[in-house]
């Protein structure tokens, strides 16, 4: 899936949280964004996804316009063509890991426990498909979110800061199991991040500031 962003501006009454934002994501590539707290890294990302609203400009997937579909409309899209994976992992406490990585499959209308397994297995979860979160460490649970973001094979992944909360050695096995698995799938990657060994691993890295955004 291709990400078009074209001249983007947000704004909380007067004060700009970006502007002039311009990029573009090729199907498969992975590109990082970083910059300072604040600059509107999550927001930006937020609107990748359709989730917030922006004040100027343009984001286009694969050619359909975001700023002219309802919210429906964007929910559909999301549902059948992005992951997000959040920093906060967001499971619910109540399903079991399987059950929690099975819900965008769910919500399309499939029912695919061999695909759930196997995507288990690709991010170093298998057996634990039974546990509840509450069972699980920081970097499992990140695992978890990674596998969910992923079962429905959308074609584009938006994470944002999913090492914020873990240590050096459970990030880098978190990054290897997202770029991994993305990388399989073909899907493009875009991650918010302050984690100067998680950018690295990137096609392309990207500075936001208030200004706009540069390589």
């Amino acid at each position: 899936m291709s990400l078009k962003i074209s001249n983007l501006g947000k704004h909380y009454g007067d004060t700009a949280v970006f502007s002039q934002v311009s990029l573009q994501v090729a199907p498969g590539e992975f590109v990082a964004i970083v910059g300072e707290s604040g600059v509107g890294k999550s927001t930006l990302l937020n609107c990748m996804a359709g989730l917030d609203s922006w004040d100027e400009g343009s984001i286009t997937l694969n050619g359909a316009d975001l700023g002219t579909m309802s919210d429906d409309q964007r929910a559909l899209l999301r549902r059948r063509q992005v992951g997000f994976v959040f920093q906060a992992f967001h499971v619910l406490p109540h399903l079991d890991v399987a059950q929690n990585v099975g819900l965008p499959l769910l919500l399309i209308g499939q029912h695919d426990d061999q695909r759930v397994q196997a995507m288990l297995d690709a991010v170093g979860l298998s057996g634990l498909g039974r546990r509840l979160p509450q069972q699980l460490s920081g970097g499992q649970l990140q695992r978890v979110a990674i596998a969910r973001a992923l079962v429905h094979r959308p074609g584009l992944l938006l994470a944002d800061e999913p090492t914020g909360n873990l240590d050096l050695a459970t990030a880098a096995k978190v990054m290897d199991a997202l770029v991994g698995q993305t990388r399989e799938h073909g899907a493009a990657l875009v991650l918010v991040t302050h984690s100067q060994a998680a950018a690295s691993r990137a096609d392309r890295v990207l500075h936001l500031s208030s200004e706009g955004i540069t390589s």
